[in-house]
Order: structure tokens, then sequence, then C-alpha cells
């Protein structure tokens, strides 16, 4: 048992069975033990992502960030706000090809990095300390409560964001809980903690069919919701593992898409270890688009991050990818991990991209060209 595990055990003896939203919100970000609380060395044996892989992603990204900032009418200030940016390797990689290579583009940004945990905080402060001071980098626990013009972006935020989990039983829609008995976690069928998980499915035409299972995502409603209210003009971009709804609940994921990571391998045993390993679900990016649209978003494009990469790095043929420098050995494995991120059989093909916008030109984006 965790120092997690016993405490959420107390609670559900105490009180009674909790909904999975709640165990998984504690288990990810309890402010001692959660799992997103712990260094990112620890982070990393579980798993890496596109930022791991090379700084080409951070580059590629600002010049979809600068084309976005020219599409506003290159105004003075261009707030950009990465939700959920860890240690800040992102935010470094963006910031440092930004002054190199987009210089008039770097005198307008404002980076703001927003992250939970305080000492990741501290850490991708250190990390752009520089920048800091030259008053083009800040970090926040919050979203700032108005970005008058900009682009809010997520890299594998939304799989992390806790859900609920229903199950389809004799043609009604019913809740998994999280329960404690015999010393260990387990299920708990009963009725939807909420009605607004009806609502979820309901208003993107869902059905479930009998004995499937399914997540719900109200928190990442909530979130792109307050982010279109929060957005005066601007984008919002997504990056992240998931499908639009019509796939995302289709034959194929009768067991709904809730995983467990740790050691780099994929379970579905979420009561394992809590605290002490990562719990994802798929992005429904339907609900994104639509909870965005009643927040004044509209739905620029969506690809695949292979499409995504190609059209941004097609302009300079992926000359990005080299620093000053390098030996041909350098660039031989520099062009291997390119093709990690781009390759369908590496991590190219398993993330979409969702741009949105708002008050923004209706010029097409770069990384959506042969999309729209």
């Amino acid at each position: 048992m965790t120092p997690l595990g016993e405490l959420l055990a107390e609670r559900i003896c105490r009180y009674g069975p909790i909904t999975f939203a709640d165990f998984m919100r504690e288990c990810l970000y309890h402010p001692v033990h959660g799992y997103y609380g712990k260094t990112e060395f620890t982070r990393f044996t579980d798993y890496y992502t596109s930022v791991d892989v090379h700084p080409i992603f951070g580059r590629l990204l600002a010049r979809q960030f600068c084309e976005m900032w020219e599409h506003l009418g290159r105004p003075t200030e261009f707030t950009l706000v990465e939700c959920g940016a860890g240690v800040g390797q992102l935010a470094a990689h963006i910031l440092d090809f930004s002054e190199s290579q987009l210089p008039a583009f770097y005198g307008a940004l404002r980076y703001v990095v927003v992250e939970r945990s305080s000492a990741r905080r501290e850490l991708a402060a250190m990390r752009s300390k520089r920048h800091a001071e030259a008053g083009h980098f800040s970090a926040a626990v919050e979203i700032p409560t108005r970005i008058q013009a900009g682009c809010l972006f997520s890299n594998e935020l939304l799989d992390a964001l806790p859900v609920h989990r229903t199950i389809m039983q004799d043609g009604a829609l019913k809740e998994v809980f999280v329960n404690f008995a015999d010393d260990c976690f387990g299920d708990s069928i009963a009725s939807l903690s909420t009605c607004a998980i009806q609502e979820y499915f309901a208003n993107q035409g869902i059905v479930l069919q009998e004995d499937q299972q399914a997540e719900a995502g109200l928190e990442a409603c909530d979130w792109i919701t307050e982010v279109g209210r929060r957005l005066d003009r601007g984008y919002v971009l997504t990056i992240d593992y998931g499908h639009r709804a019509t796939e995302l609940f289709d034959d194929h994921h009768m067991r709904g898409t809730l995983l467990a990571y740790q050691n780099h391998r994929a379970t579905e045993n979420y009561y394992a270890a809590p605290g002490e390993q990562d719990l994802t679900a798929h992005v429904n990016f339907t609900a994104l688009e639509t909870w965005g649209k009643r927040a004044g978003l509209e739905t620029a494009g969506m690809a695949s991050q292979t499409a995504f990469l190609l059209a941004l790095g097609r302009g300079n043929e992926f000359a990005d990818l080299y620093d000053r420098g390098q030996t041909e050995l350098e660039q031989a494995r520099a062009r291997l991990q390119l093709k990690t991120l781009i390759y369908p059989e590496g991590m190219g093909e398993r993330f979409q991209v969702l741009i949105q916008q708002k008050g923004a030109a209706s010029s097409p984006l770069t990384g959506l060209a042969g999309i729209l």
C-alpha cells in the first residue's frame, strides 16, 4: 500500500465509495503524494514525450506560433501560455529558437508556463532565467485571467485530466465508483454521481452499447470552457492522444481507453500503486470542439502530429533540425530522431493536433496545410 493509497482507503472506509474522477485527481495531483508532484527523473522512467526526442518539436511549434502572431496583426504583445508545462523544457526550446531565428516575434513574445507543481515551476524558471530577465518569460499556477492576444497550448495535458468511468447496464448508464474492501481497491457500480455525465454523452449524440465502458471527461470540458472565456483574441492548440467521439466510443473501445503507465508499460490495473503510476484516458476532441464553441472558439482544423510537423518543416526542408557546427554523424542522429516524431510507426500518428481560434483572421495556418 502506497502512502496515498492509505489515505484514500481511510477516506473510502469512512465516507463510502468515491468517483474515479476523485481517485484519479488525488493519484495525479495530490500536493504531497501525487504522481505529478514527483521529480522529472521519476516521470521519465515511465514514459517520454515528443519534447524529449529533439528540440525540432519546439522549433516547429515556434514557427507556427509566429505565424499566429502575424495573423493577429503582429500585436506588440503576444501571450503564449503553455498549460501543464512541467519543468519547462519545451518552453526553453521555443524561446531559444524564437530569440535566434524569429527576432521580431521574440520581441513581442510573453511566454507563461502554467504548472501546478511548485518544484517544477522552479525548475522551469531556472531553465529560462535569461528570458525571464529580458521580460519574455514567467511561471504561474493558473492560466492568466485575461489574454488579449495570443495562444494557449498544451502537449499531453488533457489526457491526464480526471475522468468519470461509466458503463451501460440493462439499458441504463451507470457510473463505476472506487471502493475499498478486503484490503484492496475495486470497482463499485451505482447511479450517476451527476447529471452532467448524461448530458456529456447526449450533447455528442453518443449512446453506449450494452456492457460498454467509457470515460466522461467533464474536467476537460470545464477546462476548454474556461480557456475560451479568458482568451479575447487568438488560438488554442491542443496536442494529445485521442479521437473524435464517433471513433472514441466505437466497437474498438468497449472497455474504454483508461490506462495506467509505469516503467514504460501500460496496464489496466488502475489501483496497483496510487500516486506512483500515471493514469491517462484518450482525449475526446469532439467534446473540446463542442464545449469550446460555447465559449466562442471555432475549430480551425485538426491533423495528426505527423501531418502537422511535416507541413511546418517543408518550408525550409527541415533546416531547423540542425544546430550550427554539427558533424555528419550528429546530423544523421538528428534525422533519426525526427523520424520518431513524424513517422507512422513512431509517435506522429498516435497524436492529434487540434487548433481552435477566436477573433483571428480566417487565413489558413501552415500546420494545417492540406487538412482544411
